[in-house]
């Protein structure tokens, strides 16, 4: 039986527990926070086991490193004299935006076996974009069963680790940028008369089933676009605006500048 322990459960280690708990038992997912009130509740949500890091780099056979990547080299410096003397195999999960496989086995001490992910806010209720490289030492059994684990997250997509940073910088960071748009576009329509709440649940149902419709159809959403542009209508003068103001310009601008970021976190 396979034990999952988080070490670190804010919000996105948090998210993931609860994607582990929908096919993990209780007793199969143990917890670790740096304020181990936050654990305990979470755990007691979870009705799984509370624990601190040294029980969870001693017992879980598959530990996500869920922490900042500053604060990396601490974590690791300190469970890493307990991963040193584990006889059993173990997997780390990394989370952490900018730091390799190369360099998590680096500040452990040791050539461990590694998955590196890259999960988003989505994964929260299950809808997440999560990419992930593994390491030489995971072996593909492995792999399959911790996609299986996980599977509640969202989805999975395997990529290079070279793209890695790439890849985080459209789906890690997009939701914010996404969420700048939902929130730009309620107020738009809270400029034309609609109440606030309406306006808010119709561009946030509208993002999620034109996302939904890129996804299903397979379908350019260039040619999706076209599809909504009527000649001499409505949507196309919209259209007409954003291009005016760089609106494609800006969000490319943004996803570079994300991934330049990432460079620096290094």
């Amino acid at each position: 039986m396979k034990t999952f322990g988080f070490i670190g459960t804010g919000n996105m280690g948090g998210a993931l527990a609860r994607a582990a708990r929908k096919s993990l038992a209780g007793q199969q997912v143990l917890l670790s926070n740096r304020t181990a009130e936050k654990a305990r509740l979470l755990a007691e949500e979870l009705d799984c086991l509370a624990a601190n890091n040294t029980a969870v780099a001693e017992q879980a056979d598959v530990i996500f490193l869920g922490v900042k990547p500053q604060m990396m080299a601490e974590l690791l410096a300190d469970i890493g004299p307990v991963l040193a003397r584990r006889q059993s195999r173990f997997l780390l999960v990394t989370m952490a935006a900018g730091l390799t496989i190369a360099r998590i086995q680096e500040l452990a001490g040791g050539g461990y076996p590694v998955i590196r992910i890259m999960p988003n806010t989505p994964a929260s209720i299950g809808a997440g974009m999560i990419l992930y490289t593994c390491g030489e030492g995971v072996t593909k059994p492995e792999e399959e069963a911790f996609l299986e684990a996980m599977a509640g997250a969202g989805r999975f997509s395997p990529l290079p680790e070279k793209l890695i940073d790439a890849g985080s910088a459209v789906s890690g960071c997009g939701p914010a940028f996404v969420d700048l748009f939902i929130e730009a576009l309620a107020d738009g329509g809270v400029a034309c008369g609609l109440p606030r709440t309406q306006a808010l649940e119709f561009a946030a149902q509208m993002v999620a089933g034109s996302a939904r419709l890129v996804l299903e159809s397979r379908q350019h959403p260039g040619v999706l676009k076209d599809a909504v542009c009527s000649p001499g209508g409505t949507t196309i003068q919209g259209v007409r605006v954003l291009e005016k103001a760089g609106f494609r310009g800006a969000v490319m601008d943004a996803v570079i500048a994300a991934y330049e970021k990432n460079a620096d976190l290094k």
